[in-house]
């Protein structure tokens, strides 16, 4: 069943959420005469053997459902426990003005409004081509999609080449300096258009100077906010931790977060499935001497449970980076290029190198076994609260850690909350007490209402607590562990229930703590990198060329911080 809610940015917002039987499983309609999205439907299912001669439509899992929106007070993201709006998106995607790209920005638009996403942000590769013609020429197609869906928050951003590392999504609101702001950006401080992507001390303070632009061209009031997401930054291992730690501190607000979960998904399912055989992710490498931080272990360049190791691991580099007590996020998204049975191929007759984009693709093709991409909100998803349904509110959310990540739609709706005294925050808060004094924290999370795309209706079978403790700014820059955080309750999750707890979390001590969530479908668990008595059943290694993502599935939560008061 679809739904319906007014996102009030001038427009109702009709997400088409129907689960299963449809047009996809009606064989009495041709191929030809389905939409796209329809088409890769029915296409998934012919793959997995449920689709065609002998195959019961009815054995379909179908659910209708849906996610009311929750209303609470009017109040700034990171004290709010409800916000206005929880909007689901996907900041890294790519469209024909990416070298590697194939798709419209309609194409990419319109697949995820029809998946339920909220909001998109276009991220062609940034490069010398991309900064002389691309990022010009894609803003017509950008603004357009915002006109032909009103109901979507469309971005215009672009994926940065970081100077001496690895890439990230970097965004502004949208404006009439849009355009100017990120190829200025772009031109001075892309490493490639640059030639600042070698691995020294002055491209990594180059980085620097391009967060502090970005910084000061939202204070000149250029554009009205601009922030920065590092994307898949265990892929190659060369985000070193004191990188990391100097984007986050370079521009208080500009650098918030990284992909907890790459994209690229898909290219983990067996070439027998058929599928690409290749990593999910993408994550199939090793370190590179000159490049790579070497102390990293070689686990690292592996996903765990389709997260990125610096994310998915207890006790690892995301939790040492809370553990001084300072913001920073992690999302999901797509990374889409070219998404998994789909049919399009790219136009005739393309000359990027002088044009800045390809021609437009063409849907002529066979469906892409070897494609390891989905569109956007087929598979991975990030939730935003925001106070406003509006592009100044998602981005404010962002910026304020109010965000929770899932995979394959595992579930509908989180609401967490930790109270001390009369006071409560949700995900990305801070909430201080005496010392002494009790926290309690409060878990809803509302089961999956409607299949997938992979039509099957999900289920969460776990949930972890992981809790953490504030121990301050860290000597070394360098350090990638802390010994302080751990799995403290793991919870089994009936079929379909309702999870609904109140947990105490004890007295706030000198230094303080945070808390931090996790679940999964249970499907596959090992202990965790630095062992059982840290992490007993975490997401498990995934194995290159054997990663099935649908039976794979977590959630994960941004943190909420217990602080005593000064």
């Amino acid at each position: 069943m679809g739904h319906t809610h007014d996102h009030g940015h001038g427009d109702t917002h009709r997400h088409s959420h129907e689960g299963a039987i449809g047009p996809a499983v009606d064989l009495s309609i041709e191929d030809v005469d389905l939409p796209q999205g329809d088409l890769g439907r029915r296409n998934f299912l012919r793959a997995a053997g449920v689709l065609g001669a002998g195959a019961a439509t009815a054995s379909l899992v179908t659910s209708t459902g849906v996610a009311a929106a929750a209303d609470g007070p009017d109040t700034a993201p990171q004290n709010s426990r409800k916000p206005r709006a929880w909007l689901a998106g996907d900041h890294h995607i790519h469209t024909q003005y990416s070298s590697d790209g194939l798709y419209t920005v309609e194409d990419q638009v319109k697949h995820a409004d029809a998946f339920g996403l909220d909001w998109v942000v276009i991220t062609d590769h940034g490069g010398a081509t991309h900064s002389k013609i691309g990022v010009d020429k894609v803003n017509p197609d950008i603004r357009r999609s915002r006109d032909l869906h009103p109901e979507m928050l469309v971005f215009q951003g672009l994926e940065w080449n970081i100077p001496a590392a690895e890439h990230g999504t970097v965004f502004v609101h949208p404006g009439a300096n849009e355009v100017a702001v990120l190829k200025a950006f772009e031109t001075a401080y892309d490493g490639s258009a640059s030639n600042t992507s070698g691995n020294t001390p002055e491209n990594e303070l180059h980085a620097v100077k391009g967060l502090q632009f970005l910084k000061s061209a939202v204070s000149d009031r250029k554009v009205q906010d601009a922030l920065m997401l590092a994307n898949h930054p265990a892929r190659n291992g060369i985000d070193s931790p004191h990188e990391v730690r100097a984007w986050r501190d370079a521009a208080d607000g500009i650098a918030v977060g990284w992909e907890g979960a790459p994209g690229h998904q898909a290219a983990g399912l067996k070439a027998t499935t058929p599928g690409p055989g290749n990593a999910r992710g993408y994550y199939g490498n090793a370190p590179s001497a000159g490049r790579s931080f070497m102390p990293y272990p070689l686990e690292s360049y592996r996903t765990w449970g389709g997260f990125d190791f610096y994310s998915a691991t207890v006790g690892g580099l995301w939790d040492s980076l809370l553990a001084e007590g300072k913001p920073w996020w992690i999302t999901a998204n797509s990374d889409s290029h070219s998404n998994y049975l789909d049919t399009a191929v790219r136009g005739a007759g393309s000359a990027f190198d002088a044009n800045g984009r390809y021609n437009d693709p063409d849907y002529s093709g066979a469906p892409n076994f070897s494609a390891g991409d989905y569109f956007p909100g087929f598979y991975s998803r990030t939730h935003v609260g925001a106070t406003h349904d509006s592009y100044a509110g998602l981005m404010a959310g962002l910026r304020a850690g109010n965000v929770w990540v899932d995979h394959g739609r595992l579930i509908e709706e989180v609401d967490v909350a930790v109270r001390v005294g009369g006071r409560e925050v949700g995900l990305g808060g801070a909430v201080t007490g005496r010392r002494g004094a009790s926290a309690e924290l409060r878990i809803r999370i509302t089961p999956a209402q409607r299949s997938n795309w992979a039509q099957f209706l999900p289920r969460l079978r776990k949930l972890d607590l992981i809790k953490g403790r504030v121990t301050g700014p860290a000597e070394d820059r360098d350090v990638f562990h802390t010994p302080h955080t751990s799995v403290v309750r793991t919870w089994e999750v009936k079929d379909g229930e309702t999870v609904e707890l109140v947990v105490p979390l004890g007295a706030i001590d000198e230094t303080g703590f945070y808390i931090r969530l996790r679940g999964s479908d249970g499907k596959r668990t090992q202990a965790g990198y630095y062992g059982a008595a840290v992490d007993p059943a975490g997401p498990a290694m995934d194995v290159v060329g054997d990663a099935d993502p649908w039976k794979d599935l977590w959630f994960y939560t941004n943190p909420i911080f217990v602080l005593p008061r000064a």
